[in-house]
This record gives C-alpha cells, sequence and structure tokens, in this order.
C-alpha cells in the first residue's frame, strides 16, 4: 500500500462534505456560523423521511478512497436508525445501484447496533464514526445516495467522501465495487443460505459479514460456506470447515472465566473478526418516548446476537464466469450435530467488471427489523 507513495503519480485530491457538496477545488469550509465566516457553518444534513438524498455526484474519472459517515443510533421513535437507513451507490451512470446495503450493515454494524470494528478497510470508532478505505474505481461518474426509511426525519448525518480525479486511461481495466445485502428472518431447515445469488461475471470475492441473532439453543456456528465457481453444480469448489473456522476463529470462540464458567470472546483483527455478541437488548438504552410509563423493554431479554467479518483481500477468491456463495445452518448440541434456523443477514462484497449491481427492491421494514 505505502510503496505507492514513493513514485509520484498525477491526479487530483477531492473531498465532499456537506459543506463543500460537489467537492469542488477551493470551496471547501467556507459556510459561515456564529462564530463567523467559514466557521463550521455546515457539518451536517438531515435526511428526510423515505427519500433518497444524494450526498456525492461525482463527474469524470476517479477512484473513491475513503468514506466517513456517522448518525443519531437512537430517538424518541426508537432505535434501529442504522438499519433502516439505506446506503446505495452507483457507477456509471447505471441505473441499478452496485452498492445495496443498510449503513450500519456495510459498516459491519448489524441488528442497528452501535460497536466498534477494528480492521483493514472497515473501522468503526468511538462513538460510531463508521469509516471504509475499500478502494472504488469508476470510468464516467459515480453517486452515492442514503435513503432514510426510518419514522422521522433524522437530523445530524455527517459525512466526508474522499476521492482522487483520474485520467480515464488510469482507471480503464479496474474492476467495480459490490456490496450486496440480504436476509432471512427464519431460515430454511436443510436449505443452505445464499449470500451471493449467482452473479454471470469475473472478478474477485473480497468479503464476508454476517449477522447471527441464534433462535434456537446451543452453538450455532458448524455451518460451512461454499463458494460455487464457474458453473460448478452440484459440488463447490471452496468451501470451510465450519463458520467460526471460516472466521478464524476455534472451538467456537470459547474463553474460560475465571469463575469457571465458559463464554464466547470477541476480536477484531485486519483480516477477520467477531466484533459483537450479546443477549442483552440495548434499544432502549438512553431512550425516552416522553410518556410517564417506563419502556416495555427489558435489558436481559434480548436473543443472542453474533457479527462476523472476514476480508478476502489477501486471498481473494476469483471466478471467471460466474459466482455462488452460501452457507449451511448447522448446529452442535454437545452429543451431535443438527440442522437448525436462525435469523441470519449479511453482506457480500465483491469486485466485478460491470457497473451495475444485483436488481433487487426496496426492503420492506419488516424486513429490516431487527429481532
Amino acid at each position: 500500500m505505502f510503496n505507492n507513495l514513493t513514485e509520484f503519480s498525477s491526479f487530483e485530491t477531492r473531498a465532499i462534505t456537506p459543506e463543500n457538496p460537489t467537492g469542488e477545488k477551493g470551496k471547501a469550509a467556507m459556510t459561515a456560523s456564529n462564530l463567523g465566516k467559514s466557521r463550521k457553518g455546515r457539518a451536517s444534513i438531515t435526511l428526510p423521511q423515505n427519500e433518497e438524498v444524494t450526498i456525492a455526484e461525482i463527474k469524470g474519472a476517479g477512484v473513491i478512497k475513503h468514506l466517513w459517515f456517522t448518525i443519531r443510533d437512537h430517538t424518541e421513535m426508537g432505535s434501529f436508525i442504522m438499519r433502516n437507513t439505506i446506503l446505495r451507490i452507483y457507477w456509471d451512470n447505471e441505473t441499478v445501484p452496485a452498492v445495496n446495503c443498510p449503513l450500519g450493515d456495510f459498516f459491519c454494524n448489524g441488528f442497528g447496533e452501535r460497536y466498534n470494528v477494528n480492521s483493514c478497510p472497515i473501522v468503526v470508532a468511538p462513538s460510531g464514526g463508521m469509516n471504509s478505505y475499500f478502494e472504488m474505481p469508476f470510468k464516467k461518474a459515480a453517486k452515492i445516495t442514503i435513503t432514510n426509511l426510518f419514522k422521522q426525519d433524522i437530523r445530524s448525518f455527517f459525512y466526508t467522501i474522499n476521492y482522487e480525479l483520474h485520467e480515464e486511461a488510469d482507471v480503464k481495466n479496474k474492476l467495480y465495487f459490490h456490496a450486496y445485502w440480504n436476509r432471512e428472518r427464519e431460515t430454511k431447515i436443510k436449505q443452505d443460505y445464499s449470500l451471493l445469488p449467482q452473479i454471470n461475471d469475473y472478478g474477485y470475492y473480497i468479503g464476508t459479514f454476517i449477522a447471527l441473532t441464534a433462535l434456537e439453543r446451543y452453538w450455532w456456528g458448524e455451518g460451512e460456506f461454499k463458494f460455487y465457481l464457474d458453473n460448478d453444480q452440484e459440488f463447490p469448489t471452496v468451501t470451510s470447515t465450519g463458520m467460526e473456522d471460516y472466521f478464524g476463529g476455534a472451538w467456537a470462540f470459547h474463553q474460560n472465566n475465571q469463575d469457571g464458567t465458559t463464554s464466547m470472546a470477541t476480536f477484531c483483527t485486519p483480516y477477520l473478526g467477531f466484533p459483537y455478541h450479546s443477549n442483552i437488548d440495548h434499544s432502549r438504552e438512553h431512550f425516552s418516548t416522553g410518556k410517564p410509563n417506563s419502556p416495555h423493554a427489558f435489558g436481559n431479554d434480548g436473543l443472542p446476537q453474533n457479527a462476523l467479518y472476514r476480508w478476502h483481500l489477501v486471498d481473494p477468491i476469483e471466478f471467471k464466469q460466474n459466482i455462488h456463495v452460501t452457507l449451511q445452518q448447522i448446529g452442535n448440541d454437545d452429543i451431535g450435530l443438527f440442522e437448525r434456523s436462525d435469523d441470519l443477514s449479511s453482506v457480500a462484497y465483491w469486485y466485478g467488471s460491470k457497473a451495475a449491481g444485483i436488481k433487487t427492491d426496496l426492503p420492506t421494514l419488516t424486513n429490516l427489523r431487527p429481532r
């Protein structure tokens, strides 16, 4: 990564923010506040309810290098804001977005929850600074939008989009970045969950995020990931020995506690991690409807939630014609394996030659709502 800095390459550095929404040269930090001219007059915007708001529209060829977003995660109308705001990214004037994903899930914050993530391409820093370092080339244009499906307007959405403008020849052979979100509120017994439906293209599969809410007892992570490559039929070419193995762990992420009990150990590394495990409902923390009665929720009645990521940045999975990615739902009750059903959502990340993504309908609020 750093060797690119020792040889000068001509491009133009730009940044889009609420104060400079076009990224124009010499037009940043111009807005006034009560402190005076050019004193942080517009650091955020409001996202109107049920509107797709364009936060960046770039003409020409270039590469998005860094995204930084932050947003309120609790209001008097409830939680789950990060699950009810949808991030879309369109390349080269396509009408089908290449990225179509709840905002939180794109940044590995599942369940509408906020927690820290410390990895190479995705970092969520205290208290909710969401960062992406995925390189995102484009050849003609790029557009980024946020759609607010929450119950009210969302105030205080902050963002910075750092990008480079290049000559078209610099990016003509580059692949397009994609991210696809899927969810099954109850996976079907003996039917593999689809992380990525078959796409006909060539490129590299580069990452997986899983947000799994356990709906049954005992260990949930025995299922294998299956990568069907280039016309694989009944059986895939690449697989894993189990879910926790794919995410770099082992033996159900167990840790032994001083009191003699065992529990799960969360962790973050540059390329894989298990950043979040909880069976506590945090959705009513710092929450008030303004009514005299207390909230109808209790912190200890949450279902077990588990978030995991794996980046194939140093071990990309190549496909030349097509790819299809699935995951089994298999558990272990300490006596043997068993087929199980859980609430599973996921984000699949890849680079491909096509600018358009997978055409899907807008998620309903029912399907977005975490358990």
